[in-house]
């Protein structure tokens, strides 16, 4: 992870000369002026992260959604509303806990009114990571927790398989260890009850060993 001093001189356009990034506040301004990537042209608005400055878990999801889009908030649909309980179930309190995306632009295809989710590109993450990694120089989190492939990818750099890294802390060198887990909205994708019950019970289950991991408990 690059210090504080090079990671904020990359201003939020390539192209452009903006002052340097110096703190979580400046850059949850300065994402709104961003165009590292085209997602910004369709997308509301940026949706930059939410949590205190001490948060010791970073849980970083995909992208924003529909809900998330329009209130500017990241994890309030219905994937943030599960989430909550499993944090919950977990006792993991959310207020304690930073929250962000990979990507902070919704990606989507227009489909009558509705807006439906598109996942975003190798380019897209790749460019985005900039805003992940701001958020985690000032954070300074003891584990940053990758919720699904595109955000294990984000974190981690490379395309990996959630179930051949997932339960595990994965250790970076100087960075925050990693931990990969699904995202929330896999379990509302689950039509079998029986099967909804079990992954539910296991995602909760990485949460716990998250919640250790970061000396909660």
């Amino acid at each position: 992870m690059a210090g504080k001093t090079s990671a904020a001189a990359h201003p939020a356009d390539p192209n452009q000369e903006n002052p340097p990034i110096e703190s979580l506040a400046e850059a949850r301004l300065s994402v709104q002026a961003c165009r590292r990537c085209d997602l910004y042209a369709n997308a509301t608005q940026a949706v930059f992260g939410e949590g205190p400055a001490h948060a010791r878990i970073l849980f970083v999801g995909e992208q924003p959604g529909d809900q998330e889009d329009l209130a500017g908030k990241p994890f309030v649909g219905p994937a943030g509303r599960l989430f909550d309980q499993c944090l919950e179930h977990a006792a993991i309190d959310r207020t304690e806990v930073f929250v962000t995306n990979a990507v902070k632009h919704f990606k989507f295809e227009p489909r009558g009114k509705r807006r439906l989710h598109k996942r975003p590109d190798a380019s897209e993450i790749a460019a985005c990571r900039f805003w992940l990694e701001l958020e985690t120089e000032f954070l300074e989190p003891a584990v940053i927790v990758a919720l699904g492939a595109t955000a294990a990818r984000s974190v981690l750099g490379k395309v990996v398989t959630i179930g051949k890294v997932r339960g595990a802390p994965i250790k970076r060198g100087n960075d925050p260890p990693a931990f990969v887990t699904i995202h929330p909205s896999y379990l509302l994708r689950i039509r079998d009850r029986e099967d909804a019950r079990r992954e539910r019970e296991a995602f909760e289950a990485d949460l716990a060993a998250i919640r250790d991991l970061a000396g909660g408990h």
